[in-house]
């Protein structure tokens, strides 16, 4: 068993006067942040530093009491210290080089404020500070855990989420002597050395005719218009299924992988760097290679799985994975190709196949390697050698 953090994200249902109170949340709550970021910046202007949570912790205090700000009592008062707190966090990151410097928060975008405890589920409702009667909540599974912070957003679209933070014990995958190496791509999403191929369902490209008209219709709207604001949500609309598809395809194929495989080997990709292609960038950031790394590299922590990355300038591709020889010649275009000694390969199959040997060199253990032979799948046995100690496990979320 290992201990885990986990959420949970379910839709809430919220009526006239429970929306007009959630508003005001959120409304508070961006005042909160862009207020004191605000202050951060004028005080770093006038004296190179800044006050620290703290210290605008205490100010927030006194500003409740001030006459023409203390319509902030409205509203749960540790949702207005987790703003502060959210804004720390986004200062830190930011000086550690992990983001970029804060922005301020815009009501036009996604909504959200923190409940940091005393969030229930109670009778099939979500009791939080300030909502006495309870919002209703579709609970489509079950939550375990210890519940600790929620989280309730409004999506562009209009609706309402609530994401709940559990700690809970999550029993591990049994072990199996199976390792697998993926290829990343956009003809096929994913390729493992088992010649097994995922599609890339290219959602942007599916739904690109429909957003497209949804959009035009939009710009012909007078702005702040009634039918400017449905048809917004329309648009909007679109986009979410887009992003709801790509992410239950990122799920399903990440987990599956998990549950079949002992060592998973992948490519460090530069993708910052390969998304400023002209020519290519839209497909890859469709593809989400980031969003998909992330989501195994936390389950194989989780399951009691081996992630290991490849060096991003490792020639996967352009290496035969059959004697080793390099194909300085290989461009994108070429799908398939025959080295100097005679061997037919498939690009995307022979790189899948290559991370897999380097990325059990990098291991140093011995599970079994997949090897294909004319698309012919026969297991055999790893003769490599350990040549540099395991990586680290994923960090789960």
């Amino acid at each position: 068993m290992k201990k885990v953090n986990k959420t949970y994200k379910f839709r809430i249902y919220p009526n006239a006067e429970q929306e007009q109170n959630l508003a005001r949340h959120f409304g508070h709550s961006r005042f909160v942040y862009n207020y004191f970021l605000n202050q951060r910046k004028e005080q770093y202007l006038e004296d190179k530093k800044s006050d620290n949570y703290y210290a605008q912790a205490a100010s927030l205090t006194k500003l409740k009491k001030e006459e023409d700000t203390k319509w902030l009592k409205e509203v749960n008062s540790q949702t207005l210290q987790f703003a502060l707190k959210s804004l720390d966090s986004a200062y830190t990151n930011f000086f550690r080089g992990n983001a970029k410097f804060p922005r301020f928060k815009s009501r036009r975008n996604k909504n959200s404020f923190t409940v940091p405890q005393s969030g229930k589920i109670v009778d099939g409702k979500l009791n939080i500070p300030k909502f006495k009667n309870g919002i209703k909540i579709k609970l489509h599974r079950e939550v375990l855990g210890t519940i600790g912070k929620m989280s309730i957003t409004r999506t562009p679209s209009g609706k309402y989420f609530v994401s709940i933070f559990t700690e809970q014990e999550i029993e591990q995958l049994p072990i199996n002597n199976k390792s697998i190496g993926c290829d990343l791509g956009i003809k096929d999403f994913v390729i493992t050395s088992d010649n097994k191929k995922f599609k890339n369902n290219r959602y942007t490209k599916k739904y690109a005719r429909k957003l497209k008209e949804a959009q035009q219709h939009l710009s012909r709207k007078q702005k702040g218009s009634n039918g400017f604001e449905k048809q917004k949500i329309k648009v909007a609309k679109i986009h979410e299924k887009i992003a709801n598809s790509r992410l239950d395809t990122l799920h399903k194929v990440s987990k599956e992988l998990v549950d079949e495989n002992q060592v998973i080997c992948i490519e460090d990709l530069n993708i910052k760097g390969m998304i400023k292609n002209r020519k290519l960038s839209k497909h890859i950031a469709d593809a989400s290679w980031g969003n998909f790394v992330n989501l195994l590299q936390y389950k194989c922590d989780w399951y009691g799985r081996e992630f290991v990355k490849v060096n991003r300038f490792f020639p996967s591709s352009k290496t035969c994975n059959e004697c080793g020889w390099i194909n300085q010649d290989l461009n994108l275009s070429i799908r398939e190709w025959t080295c100097v000694n005679g061997h037919k390969l498939d690009r995307d199959l022979n790189a899948s196949l290559n991370i897999l040997k380097e990325g059990l060199k990098i291991y140093g253990g011995e599970p079994a390697i997949t090897k294909v032979e004319n698309h012919k799948t026969t297991s055999v046995a790893s003769s490599l050698k350990p040549e540099a100690q395991p990586i680290g496990s994923a960090v789960g979320g």
